[in-house]
């Protein structure tokens, strides 16, 4: 018995739309987090400001995440976008842990998004090259 092809437009939608849930409450979880709070995870702050803008970063990120979802086949450059900054967020925060301070949230946090940037490009080119086929049969 031959197993069904799977749909990968439809499971690029589900990992745009999971990641952009995770940065949407990772981002308000920075904004409205206490202090007291966002030290449990390791991080010493004098003031929020930083953590602010980190969730604002999120939030912002996670616009793209949905607008990519919303409209796969014209959003080649979102998922460029969405690649870059799960990989650059990857290299930031490895670096971090190893050459500055080893909280293990940071080092967690950089191997997760490295697994969410190769989730999206993975299933992205199986995506595309399913449709490569689609438009050779037509």
């Amino acid at each position: 018995m031959k197993m069904p092809a799977l749909n990968y437009e439809l499971l690029l939608k589900w990992i745009l739309w999971l990641i952009a849930l995770h940065s949407i409450g990772f981002g308000i979880s920075l904004i409205v987090l206490p202090v007291s709070v966002i030290e449990w995870f390791g991080f010493r702050l004098e003031e929020k400001f930083f953590a602010v803008q980190g969730g604002v970063f999120h939030l912002v990120v996670s616009i793209a995440y949905i607008m990519a979802a919303l409209d796969l086949k014209h959003s080649s450059r979102l998922i460029i976008l969405s690649c870059s900054a799960k990989f650059s967020a990857t290299l930031f925060l490895i670096s971090y842990y190893l050459f500055e301070k080893q909280i293990f949230m940071v080092l967690f946090s950089g191997i997760a998004d490295g697994f969410m940037g190769l989730a999206i490009w993975i299933v992205y080119l199986l995506y595309r090259k399913t449709l490569s086929v689609k438009e050779k049969h037509q």
